[in-house]
């Protein structure tokens, strides 16, 4: 009962204008960051997420793809009754999903949890972060992920092969033109990856090791009432280039001017690109027989700027998540490869993409 009243008022305070709240603290100026204090929560911010997302291969060569996401979500500044474990503040809704290529398998799960006594949370200071038995926390100089939900794990270590990467300008990342429309924003974009994974039905965990990206990002404004959603893209290139790029789509079917994205180069440098540096042609799209909607399935990305030119495909066509446990959202994640040319050099990719708002509304959520 208490699990679908935390849904119940989550979703009620989810359809609330994206411009309501003011009482909590705004993106506007420049963050001073200090690690590892912001890796953990930032409470005075509406909402928050911790991402993982990842690209893996056992032993035999089978590939895997792989994302655990932990959201925060704050109902009110302070809770009412602070002495009562059970008092509402915030809400943690969590995501977690792995395709199995080999086996065209997509599994997914999704919770929402209050606090209540130690249910879910994140601690300040530290990166800490858990959703009953879901939980990433840095152990080190790595961090420690892990996920059970029926037949499926995951339990991965992810050590950092290059500094942390603040995107936009100094860490403020613009989604658009009002005062506060943006994220404070950053990534570990090149993670090494080991550890056990099981898909539904396997029987048993398998050795994985492969690339993963961290995405850490908190605010208190979302989407604007003209913005339908983004487009989200992470890439590891062959020749160690990461790059990160979103693209967010306008109801009049035009984008968001403040789309931006971040080139890092293999020795950590990295570069803020604006949105003039970037195009995206969508080459073709797959429909969802469980929602209807129709999202682009191949794409050429163009960076000029950055003498980089690659064509993508997903690894399975159907990743699409209908959270109707958590966020009532429907959206798209799922592992990406493709190939291209990078300093006019052959390379192969491989990453994320996250597509939101192609298979109804996500309204006020984030």
């Amino acid at each position: 009962m208490i699990k679908y009243l935390s849904i119940l008022i989550f979703l009620m305070l989810a359809c609330l204008p994206a411009w309501a709240g003011n009482d909590w603290e705004q993106a506007t100026g420049p963050w001073h960051w200090n690690f590892p204090r912001d890796h953990g929560d930032h409470r005075k911010f509406k909402t928050e997420w911790w991402y993982f997302t990842g690209n893996l291969i056992d032993a035999v060569g089978n590939r895997y793809g792989y994302q655990l996401t932990f959201f925060r979500h704050g109902i009110r500044q302070e809770a009412a009754t602070p002495s009562n474990p059970w008092s509402l503040r915030d809400v943690y809704p969590a995501h977690f999903a792995i395709s199995g290529i080999a086996g065209e398998k997509f599994f997914f799960a999704d919770r929402i949890c209050r606090s209540g006594p130690g249910l879910a949370g994140a601690d300040a200071g530290k990166m800490n972060v858990w959703n009953l038995n879901w939980f990433a926390r840095m152990e080190g100089g790595q961090i420690h992920i892990g996920a059970r939900h029926g037949e499926a794990e995951l339990d991965l270590k992810l050590r950092p092969v290059k500094s942390l990467v603040l995107h936009g300008q100094n860490g403020l990342s613009r989604k658009g033109p009002r005062p506060g429309q943006a994220s404070y924003y950053y990534s570990y974009s090149d993670l090494e990856t080991t550890g056990r994974l099981k898909t539904a039905g396997a029987g048993k965990a398998v050795p994985v090791r492969g690339k993963s990206w961290f995405d850490h990002e908190f605010g208190s404004n979302t989407l604007a009432g003209d913005q339908a959603g983004w487009d989200w893209f992470s890439l590891h290139c062959s020749d160690g280039r990461d790059l990160m790029i979103y693209f967010l789509r306008k109801k009049d079917g035009s984008l968001e001017k403040e789309s931006s994205g971040t080139i890092i180069e293999p020795d950590g440098q990295s570069r803020h690109l604006g949105l003039s540096e970037i195009s995206m042609k969508t080459l073709g799209a797959w429909s969802s027989s469980k929602t209807g909607g129709r999202y682009p399935n191949r794409w050429q990305i163009e960076v000029p700027s950055a003498n980089l030119s690659v064509s993508l495909e997903p690894l399975l066509q159907d990743q699409e998540l209908t959270t109707s446990g958590s966020t009532s959202i429907n959206y798209y994640e799922g592992a990406i490869e493709g190939k291209g040319m990078s300093k006019k050099k052959p390379v192969t990719c491989q990453g994320y993409i996250e597509m939101t708002g192609y298979a109804g509304s996500i309204g006020g959520l984030f």
